[in-house]
């Protein structure tokens, strides 16, 4: 059951992230920060795909990406098209690993530990969902302040 709802909340939410991608008129915006603001949402579509494709797709799905999460703050001007390719590539990724995970899967311990301890698949999948929510918002605000 969790493994249902997590994929369909992986789903929307990426397919949110292509849609808030592609609406940006004007495509050097998606590097532009201002003030305080650190991240562009060129970065951070970078960071999300990046960080999807490791925890979920290299570690539960064994599809042997290898990450530089560094790229993902550092890298600037990729093409609008590029970031739409890379989360399209995620969102199948996303859902040919979640759609082979049982509930016996959910409840084992995630394969390493990324933050001070130990947890179980399903406890990190909820935080990778969460995080993408936090980071799609980020997004979209960023998107309707220099639309």
């Amino acid at each position: 059951m969790l493994a249902n709802i997590l994929l369909s909340i992986f789903s929307r939410d990426l397919i949110k992230l292509k849609t808030e991608i592609e609406l940006y008129k004007t495509e050097a915006n998606l590097w532009l920060v201002e003030k305080s603001i650190a991240n562009s949402a060129g970065n951070l579509c970078l960071h999300l795909t990046g960080n999807l494709r490791a925890f979920i797709g290299a570690q539960l799905g064994n599809t042997g990406y290898i990450r530089h999460r560094e790229l993902e703050f550092s890298t600037k001007e990729i093409p609008k098209a590029e970031l739409i390719r890379q989360i399209e590539e995620t969102i199948m990724v996303v859902s040919q690993t979640l759609n082979k995970l049982t509930e016996e899967d959910l409840n084992r311990e995630y394969p390493v530990v990324v933050f001070a301890e130990k947890m179980t698949t399903g406890y990190f999948l909820v935080h990778l969902a969460t995080h993408l929510g936090y980071h799609l918002g980020q997004i979209n605000y960023h998107r309707r302040l220099l639309g």
